[in-house]
């Protein structure tokens, strides 16, 4: 990998379309070096897969292959573009599910191949660490990244442009899919987060004391099964004895036990590492009552806090386009042969 800054492209612009289909978001659009946000265009599955408490991949496939097209050229349409003045074409490949992200790799590879432009095959979890880019010009590595979303709970050490070490994951569920469950327990419904970061506001968080859990021998790792069951067990109880369940109380006390546990290990990294800066990334990066706890820490332990807008902690294609941008940079291509990979894990190609 070259250092960033021995690299002369010769080019003052340099566009990246961006494409990102790993879930239920079919997203395109067109960033310029790296920071300025040109499109940035999402459709949302969402209201469609509320009605099956979650996402269901077949259904989440189809509407990539109906909608991707109409995106892209949205994106290409609003950012005043056309393919001949992009650069490259940065698509998210992993992980994900299968068959989503295949429909935009396919759609990719079908441009690069015509257009002749470069490909470039984007980690999912680097686009969303690569968002905090977007807002920020002062952030640059090294710094500690925590990646919260519904399938990911990361503590990473980005130790520069596309070069990253995981310091910390989930053993099990992740922080946004506990969140999903415990919503859909208290009939929140879906999508979880939001909702109940929303009624946790009218709760008690010291009303139920859930467990905060510890991975053995791993300090950064976290574990969420443990409290999600403690909820499940807790909420079991009540309704056997006959007595009232609050949903606020249960809602503020769960995910204060989050919190806590977020919290906990990323400040234990930052000052294990010895490095001031810190981000959050990912879905539940967009959490009222993480960013707070989290920015106050940072605040106690005089550490610089970033954190991306809303929009971008969300599935988005900008990050996309951010961290295929520095992957073109450090001469990163990818060939027609680009397949997705469900499971892919941060740092392989």
């Amino acid at each position: 990998m070259r250092n960033l800054s021995e690299v002369n492209l010769g080019k003052e612009e340099l566009v990246i379309l961006g494409i990102e289909t790993s879930c239920d978001e079919t997203a395109a659009a067109v960033v310029r070096n790296g920071r300025e946000v040109l499109s940035n265009v999402i459709y949302s599955q969402i209201d469609l897969h509320t009605l099956y408490g979650g996402v269901v991949p077949e259904i989440a496939s189809r509407k990539h292959i109906e909608k991707i097209n109409q995106v892209i050229e949205q994106a290409l349409h609003e950012a005043g573009k056309t393919l001949e003045q992009i650069d490259a074409i940065a698509v998210t490949y992993g992980p994900g599910l299968v068959g989503a992200l295949l429909v935009g790799v396919s759609a990719a590879k079908a441009i690069s191949y015509a257009t002749k432009l470069p490909l470039i095959g984007v980690h999912h979890i680097e686009g969303h660490i690569s968002a905090n880019y977007i807002e920020q010009e002062e952030l640059k590595p090294p710094f500690i990244c925590l990646v919260v979303s519904g399938g990911h709970s990361h503590l990473v050490l980005v130790k520069d442009y596309g070069s990253y070490e995981i310091i910390g994951r989930t053993r099990d569920d992740a922080a946004g899919e506990a969140y999903d469950k415990v919503a859909r327990a208290i009939g929140l419904g879906y999508p979880g987060g939001p909702k109940i970061d929303k009624i946790a506001k009218e709760g008690n968080p010291e009303a139920i004391h859930f467990p905060r859990a510890k991975v053995e021998n791993s300090s950064f790792d976290f574990s969420f099964s443990g409290l999600k069951s403690s909820v499940l067990n807790y909420l079991n109880g009540m309704q056997m004895k006959n007595e009232p369940i609050c949903v606020p109380d249960v809602a503020a006390s769960f995910q204060k036990a989050v919190v806590d546990v977020l919290v906990e290990h990323s400040m234990a990294a930052v000052l294990q590492y010895g490095i001031n800066r810190f981000a959050i990334a990912g879905g539940v990066a967009s959490n009222s009552a993480i960013r707070s706890a989290l920015r106050e820490a940072c605040l106690c332990n005089h550490v610089e806090f970033f954190h991306p807008s809303p929009i971008y902690c969300t599935d988005n294609a900008a990050m996309i386009a951010v961290a295929g941008y520095y992957d073109y940079q450090n001469g990163i291509r990818s060939g027609l042969d680009l397949n997705a990979v469900a499971n892919l894990k941060l740092g392989e190609r």
